[in-house]
């Protein structure tokens, strides 16, 4: 019994994800060795910034981390997932926000009848359903609405409509 747990211990430490080894207070340089140099930099309003490593188009995560002015890492995570996505606030939130807690879209289009911008980004929710999650802008760039839908590209029914 002492075995299996040990075991199962050590198989659960093998599948952390390398971002999830990064520890706060750390300096950035310890994450962008580890996994590269960041794809997408945003400034946060408390001088420091925002490094993202997304694997979109075609992946379901974006790590994140965020750095202080001094250039520690303040916290480190994935940042396509509900919780992250829930934080949105419908009327107060704009592209600007989106794009800084999100990173760019994998898709954007334009809905002339509802006069309504829309960024998606593809995720994974609970680890098991493929998703996208979309924000809608109106054209003042204010968030309105939030939707999340099957990814098509995960369905066998639909791969080959695309």
């Amino acid at each position: 019994m002492a075995f299996a747990a040990c075991f199962g211990a050590l198989t659960l430490a093998g599948c952390a994800q390398p971002w999830q080894q990064v520890q706060p207070g750390a300096d950035q340089s310890t994450i962008v060795a580890r996994l590269g140099a960041p794809r997408e930099v945003y400034d946060l309003p408390n001088g420091g910034h925002r490094l993202m490593w997304p694997t979109q188009p075609m992946g379901e995560t974006t790590t994140a981390a965020d750095i202080d002015a001094s250039g520690k890492i303040v916290s480190v995570r994935q940042v396509l997932q509900p919780n992250e996505f829930y934080r949105a606030e419908i009327g107060k939130w704009t592209r600007a926000d989106v794009l800084v807690n999100f990173g760019r879209p994998v898709e954007t289009s334009y809905f002339p009848l509802m006069k309504r911008e829309v960024w998606t980004y593809r995720y994974l929710e609970d680890n098991v359903w493929y998703m996208l999650y979309s924000f809608y802008f109106d054209d003042n760039g204010t968030l309105r609405l939030t939707q999340k839908t099957p990814d098509p590209l995960h369905d066998p029914d639909r791969r080959n409509l695309f």
